[in-house]
């Protein structure tokens, strides 16, 4: 039985047209918030896809499109959210990027562009919400990091820098607005079967591999991140802040 712990609130999810994102909106759909769920343009099918299967199973969902990582979007964007809703009490930053290098291979525009996505932009969607959160003097912000930003994996340096640059600012943020009732946590999936996590199994051979560094013996799934993140969110969590807890079926300890 989902808990009903989201009555009365909103919550903004980044990247939430598909994968783990898209499992986001739908458990805090289910557990009676209002979702404002966001993506880029070019992913406005899957986005309104995500929108219908909440509406259908009776949940609250409306939809915004922009830029993570360009100020001027993220400034309109979040400024519908909070038009749409009234009042955004949770920010989940999921969007996110991945591809695969050498160190010797990697373009700096390919580097700037995790960077880009994966850390500027959760830092320019923090920044637009913060005043609000201040003046109500509450607020909750979910950062999804990964494992790779506590442990790198080969051809990821781009990918795995700039989510350990997500953890070190999850860690900053959370001592500097603690004190205005703000609590900043980060959720570290491990090799999820996403799109994005695919990347890691292209084949029979990699995926029993990727099975096999696991303690629970298996892949993970987005439903198996969402517990984490709406926990976070909710006031189990009040005591919580500056933590990133790992998602990934027993990879890593630490």
């Amino acid at each position: 039985m989902i808990p009903k712990r989201g009555e009365g609130q909103a919550v903004l999810v980044t990247g939430s047209s598909r994968g783990i994102g898209r499992a986001i909106a739908q458990r805090f759909a289910a557990e009676g918030y209002h979702v404002v769920a966001m993506d880029i343009p070019r992913q406005e099918t899957d986005l309104k896809e995500a929108q219908a299967l909440i509406r259908e199973a009776g949940g609250r969902c409306d939809i915004v499109f922009g830029d993570v990582s360009n100020p001027e979007s993220v400034k309109t964007f979040v400024a519908e959210a909070k038009a749409i809703a009234g009042h955004i009490d949770v920010l989940v930053n999921n969007a996110g990027v991945l591809s695969l290098a050498l160190v010797d291979d990697i373009e700096p525009d390919e580097w700037d562009r995790m960077y880009d996505v994966n850390t500027k932009g959760t830092f320019l969607v923090c920044k637009a919400l913060l005043a609000q959160f201040r003046e109500a003097g509450r607020g909750r912000i979910v950062n999804i990091a990964s494992i790779g930003g506590k442990r790198g994996a080969p051809m990821q340096a781009h990918y795995c820098s700039s989510k350990a640059a997500v953890i070190g600012f999850t860690h900053i943020l959370a001592q500097e607005v603690a004190k205005d009732g703000i609590t900043v946590n980060a959720v570290c999936p491990g090799i999820i079967d996403t799109d994005m996590g695919r990347n890691n199994y292209r084949d029979e051979k990699a995926l029993q591999a990727v099975k096999d560094k696991t303690a629970l013996g298996r892949l993970g799934y987005p439903d198996d991140v969402v517990g984490a993140v709406a926990f976070f969110a909710s006031s189990d969590a009040s005591f919580i802040t500056g933590q990133a807890l790992n998602v990934c079926g027993g990879i890593i300890f630490h």
